[in-house]
């Protein structure tokens, strides 16, 4: 196999062996210490414009299936691994993730000491990268890395773009559709639902007009507050309609009635984040992939209330609103890959819609 390397920001070089396709790719570079569940983490669209680290340290043995993707494209910048393996073995196996990779232009880079980068990346956050042939002129390349904007576009790029409809018999969601997982649809129709998935820029009026029971903010890439057109969206929505909010749908909640978000040094991605209802003390395990958080001094001039914590870190991992039906969580309730410990907010979200039905109508 050929040899490739990582070039960071900061000048530092892993050299490997590239598998997947053969091409440079630049992009933030950031870990996931999940054990399992590499196919849905390299098409989870919350991953677009980033190279991912795996920090298990082998990575390709039970190969890649039609049924476990999370997006129909990946938009994910690269792969790094400690070792890859190219003949996978697995009953559901069709195809190597080399072979998948390769098909999708994307790179993939194996051989390297995954555990140095990881401590790297935690001790100094994360880092721009490029992956890349071994004859590069280094020295440019890190100054090009460090000249470089971080990706500000990504949920257009992986929203949809024009609305689509998935028929149920239950209650009518929309789905906005900021780089929507797979799992999150499969949670609703699951119960019956009869889902609108609309692109990231549909207005509230549009929302409205679409008769929704309920509106679920989706998971996605980036920085919140580049989608400024979904916070005025779920301005013009919350009171009116129920709302559960995912992930960036989470924190977009937050921003649309006060709060602030910022940036984590190396964010959550992984499978076994612990997370603990404020209310009960109850833990959930959970599934999560994000690099900003919603600032918890933020909430005293909102009206929202905090429901769950991070046990690690402490920072926010769920919030609810006082007066209105709306609610969200930081991690994935639909997990894919991942424990299914939080998968009951989605009855909980069927419950709201259904208790908000049954509310009289002010005029």
């Amino acid at each position: 196999m050929r040899e490739k390397l990582l070039i960071l920001e900061n000048g530092d070089i892993y050299q490997g062996y590239g598998f997947g396709a053969d091409m440079e790719m630049s992009g933030e570079v950031v870990f996931n210490t999940g054990m399992t569940g590499y196919q849905e983490i390299l098409s989870d669209p919350s991953y677009c414009g980033q190279i991912v680290t795996l920090t298990y340290p082998l990575i390709g043995n039970y190969g890649i299936n039609r049924d476990d993707f999370e997006s129909i494209s990946p938009a994910i910048h690269g792969l790094i691994v400690k070792e890859i393996e190219l003949e996978p073995s697995h009953w559901r196996s069709e195809e190597s993730l080399h072979t998948l990779l390769e098909a999708k232009n994307i790179p993939g880079l194996a051989g390297i000491d995954t555990r140095k980068l990881t401590r790297l990346i935690r001790e100094h956050g994360t880092l721009k990268g490029r992956i890349c042939d071994v004859d590069v002129d280094v020295t440019q390349v890190v100054k090009d890395l460090k000249m470089s904007k971080w990706m500000r576009n990504q949920v257009e790029l992986v929203s949809t773009k024009e609305p689509y409809h998935v028929p149920g018999k239950g209650k009518r969601v929309v789905l906005v559709d900021f780089g929507m997982k797979h799992g999150i649809l499969h949670g609703l129709i699951e119960r019956q639902c009869d889902v609108v998935v609309v692109p990231y820029k549909t207005s509230a009026e549009e929302i409205i007009r679409l008769g929704a029971d309920g509106v679920l903010l989706s998971n996605g890439p980036g920085n919140p507050e580049d989608v400024p057109e979904a916070i005025e969206m779920i301005k013009g929505i919350i009171g009116k309609i129920p709302i559960f909010g995912i992930c960036l749908g989470h924190q977009l909640l937050a921003l649309a009635n006060g709060a602030t978000t910022s940036r984590l040094r190396f964010g959550h991605r992984g499978s076994n984040h612990p997370v603990r209802e404020i209310s009960t003390g109850k833990i959930d395990i959970t599934a999560q992939n994000h690099g900003y958080t919603v600032d918890l001094d933020s909430l005293a001039n909102t009206e929202l209330e905090l429901t769950h914590e991070a046990v690690n870190d402490g920072t926010i991992e769920g919030l609810k609103h006082i007066n209105y039906p709306a609610f969200s969580v930081q991690y994935h309730p639909e997990a894919s890959p991942g424990p299914h410990d939080a998968n009951y907010l989605f009855d909980t979200f069927m419950n709201m819609i259904r208790e908000h039905k049954k509310q009289p109508l002010h005029v």
